[in-house]
């Protein structure tokens, strides 16, 4: 007989916010104490239940785990890359979790030098996380990052290449990528604030120094901005970048100068978005000058970089996105975007070649990879397709000529990529517009309503999911789900205007457009409402809550990873990581306006009395995105106004934060647990 469970209940200690002459009652704010015990104890009182309620599905989980897992080719590399010099390959070792870092003098044959063992750096660390690696022009030594808690507060190293030392030179607090002048003892670094943790401050370092004697070059004042230091790929200048959602601003400083002053590029103009690339004596600029809604190419000389002096190289089109430029010594290759699909332009600087790249299907992922040599005539691009496992091919631009350097390897001996088809298919919404959908299934699961149906969206910021292969995803297609990925407004999938028209004061297009792609999968026999299925992460995690509140009656289950959902109370809190930068995404509730629009969808405000589906949510204790107790107490209201005896699960990561645990099998672990989740309310526990 099942022991009966005592289902987690959360203290009610009701708190006024009031702004706006509008009063809201918080009862579970008090859960935004980290440290407080009583937080800690029902956070673990809820893993506690989450673990209890599925024990019969633990050996499940297990099994999922070592099929994901044996797929993955574990004594893998990375495709070489060249460098000023020296051959750059990242490997991974049979039965280890974590990346080796080497290189290799001139040639593939010349002896390996181990640049770093992630798997000896992560020993007795319950989470350990490598970024930010730059060597210094003369390769002699290399600087890295290092996070320790998964919150993304990164100390900033740097070890001799000669020696293998690493210096006592430790910079906390850091993003954790770093720029080397090209005098070999300078480096430039942003800092966080420690409170928001915003990146607003660059400084310089010279090797040897103590941090304190580090001199502050930058600090950006707006609070809605960030800061980030980098090198061009023409390695001649050093740009500190100022961004937020909607304006961009660029300072720039010769690399051989490094104890000058920066110098700013153009200065920021709310609303006017731009980047930079610097080739021969130009700076190339992608922007939305002149309402270039998808962006135009401009060029300007390095010496005159004010707007006045910008050039259209390449102009607006209203049906064509402009994402982005890779620049070469012949050869500029652009990246565009047209009816959602990715598109590789390659044209010589001399104008003799200009032409695209060709691709045949309308639900595959191609971009630009790694090309940090300036000097070739090869373009490395990716591509990949719902159905067809990841490449990396070498292009020659001059030639035409394609080179595989390396295809995904499927250790399935029953995987073979022509039994799955995918499909793009067209939703409307209710405003009439057409939503795009890209679906991947099993050829033999039958299209009569039946069959389970997962269905994935994010849907903010602009970030587009593009349709790509998962190995993971195969332990959903054998069991006989269909997968859908649907491309809502908020994202970038059909140009600019797709992004603007779901956010701010238009995002509940975002949320709708999800919930009529839904009814469309029903009503034309992909699904049912009893196998129906959504997923999201952060801010698609608001999604799930906003569907959840208002077509609760469409699904069976959701999931909702690291969901965002008390937006109010966190748009209010300018102490809160990232809040303020966000301003231009969500609207700023201090004005009344957006306000009572976002109060209008907030999940977390919007919990009604009434039946929910089936729900998993995950959350991460040192999350620095959204922060823990904004799940934690999305939970405990839900806990006390659904009115069915569906699942509800709450599973708290006590030492992982946004990206969840480290480690490069550690994930599949909760890729399991929600497969798990899934496939159990699906009776396929096999």
């Amino acid at each position: 007989m099942k022991k009966t469970i005592e289902v987690p209940v959360a203290r009610i200690i009701p708190k006024e916010l009031k702004i706006h002459n509008d009063l809201r009652i918080d009862n579970y704010f008090w859960l935004n104490q980290r440290d407080d015990q009583n937080v800690l104890d029902y956070l673990n009182e809820e893993n506690n239940y989450y673990e209890q309620e599925t024990v019969h599905t633990k050996g499940f989980e297990v099994k999922l785990f070592e099929e994901m897992k044996a797929r993955i080719k574990e004594d893998d590399s990375s495709v070489p890359y060249k460098y000023n010099g020296y051959w750059y390959i990242v490997r991974y070792e049979k039965g280890k979790g974590y990346p080796v870092y080497t290189r290799r003098k001139e040639t593939l044959e010349a002896e390996e030098e181990l640049l770093f063992d992630c798997n000896k750096m992560a020993e007795g660390h319950a989470y350990f996380r490598l970024v930010g690696l730059s060597v210094s022009p003369d390769n002699t030594m290399i600087t890295f990052g290092m996070d320790l808690t998964g919150r993304r507060q990164y100390t900033l190293q740097i070890k001799s290449l000669i020696t293998n030392e690493i210096f006592s030179d430790a910079i906390e607090n850091t993003t954790g990528s770093s720029t080397w002048a090209n005098d070999n003892s300078t480096l430039f670094y942003a800092k966080k604030d420690e409170q928001t943790l915003r990146s607003n401050e660059i400084f310089k370092h010279k090797i040897g120094d103590s941090e304190k004697d580090d001199v502050l070059v930058f600090t950006e004042e707006d609070d809605t901005f960030g800061a980030a230091v980098y090198k061009t790929k023409s390695r001649k200048y050093i740009i500190i970048a100022c961004y937020s959602t909607l304006t961009n601003e660029f300072h720039v400083l010769n690399a051989d100068t490094p104890d000058d002053s920066f110098k700013i590029f153009q200065p920021r103009v709310r609303g006017l978005e731009y980047s930079i690339s610097h080739f021969e004596n130009q700076f190339y600029i992608l922007t939305n000058k002149d309402k270039a809604t998808n962006f135009k190419l401009m060029k300007t000389p390095e010496t005159k970089t004010g707007i006045d002096n910008w050039v259209e190289v390449i102009g607006h089109r209203d049906e064509v996105l402009l994402e982005d430029i890779e620049i070469f010594k012949d050869y500029l290759v652009i990246s565009e975007r047209t009816n959602g699909l990715n598109k590789i332009r390659i044209t010589r600087w001399d104008k003799t070649q200009d032409y695209y790249l060709p691709f045949h299907n309308e639900t595959y992922t191609a971009n630009t990879g790694t090309n940090v040599d300036f000097d070739t005539e090869i373009l490395r691009f990716g591509y990949n397709s719902l159905t067809s496992p990841a490449s990396v091919i070498d292009f020659n631009m001059r030639t035409k000529e394609r080179e595989i350097k390396k295809e995904q390897e499927v250790l399935d001996p029953n995987f073979d990529k022509n039994n799955y088809t995918s499909d793009r298919i067209w939703a409307r919404a209710k405003d009439g517009t057409k939503i795009p959908m890209s679906l991947v299934r099993r050829k033999d699961t039958k299209l009569d309503g039946n069959a389970p149906l997962l269905q994935y969206a994010y849907g903010s910021y602009g970030s587009t999911i593009d349709p790509y292969f998962s190995t993971i995803r195969l332990s959903l297609l054998d069991r006989g789900f269909i997968y859908v990925i649907a491309h809502i407004r908020g994202s970038e999938y059909l140009g600019r205007d797709w992004y603007e028209n779901g956010k701010l004061l238009q995002k509940k297009n975002t949320f709708t457009d999800f919930i009529d792609c839904s009814k469309h999968l029903i009503e034309n026999k992909y699904t049912s409402k009893e196998h129906l299925y959504a997923m999201g992460g952060s801010a698609g995690g608001l999604l799930m809550g906003v569907i959840l509140n208002q077509a609760p009656h469409l699904y069976n289950g959701v999931i909702a990873q690291v969901p965002f959902v008390d937006v109010i109370t966190t748009m209010l809190d300018d102490t809160i990581p990232l809040t303020t930068g966000e301003y231009d995404e969500w609207g700023n509730p201090n004005n009344k306006e957006y306000y009572d629009y976002i109060k209008s969808y907030s999940p977390y405000d919007n919990v009604k009395t009434q039946d929910y589906p089936n729900l998993l949510v995950i959350a991460g204790l040192n999350d620095s995105q959204v922060q823990y107790w904004e799940p934690a107490k999305w939970v405990a209201k839900l806990r006390t106004h659904k009115q069915n005896n569906n699942k509800l699960y709450f599973n708290t990561n006590m030492d992982a934060g946004h990206g969840g645990a480290s480690g490069r099998f550690e994930s599949l672990k909760e890729d399991a647990q929600e497969y798990a989740f899934l496939l159990d309310l699906e009776g396929k526990i096999d």
